[in-house]
């Protein structure tokens, strides 16, 4: 496996606690790097990951993969959600799995 092969989380760092801007490895615990610039953080980040791997090979014999995803999951939702749901959806000619999925990207997009 390599670095690109796994999903990372980038955050900025506050200022008060010295600025720049931290990647942790979600399915690598404790594979964290930070930066005091984006590419910098991504550049240390891979650097990380290398000598994790390497620690993890050693002591393990192995190293995790990265999780999967299939694109879908189930959500019971209260009969009258579901109805405005799909009449939004048909008013705007999309399916409702299209607009449910708008409707979460736009949410994760505002954090």
């Amino acid at each position: 496996m390599k670095f690109e092969d796994y999903p990372i989380h980038l955050t900025p760092i506050p200022s008060e606690e010295g600025g720049g801007y931290m990647v942790t490895v979600p399915d690598l615990p404790g594979c964290v790097a930070d930066g005091d610039t984006i590419e910098q953080a991504l550049e240390e980040a891979r650097d990380a990951f290398q000598a994790w791997t390497m620690a993890e090979q050693e002591d393990k014999g192995l190293i995790s993969l990265p999780k999967t995803y299939s694109g879908q999951f189930v959500q019971r939702i209260p009969k009258t959600l579901h109805a405005r749901l799909a009449m939004r959806a048909a008013s705007e000619g999309i399916s409702l799995n299209q607009l449910a999925a708008t409707f979460l990207a736009e949410g994760l997009a505002r954090q």
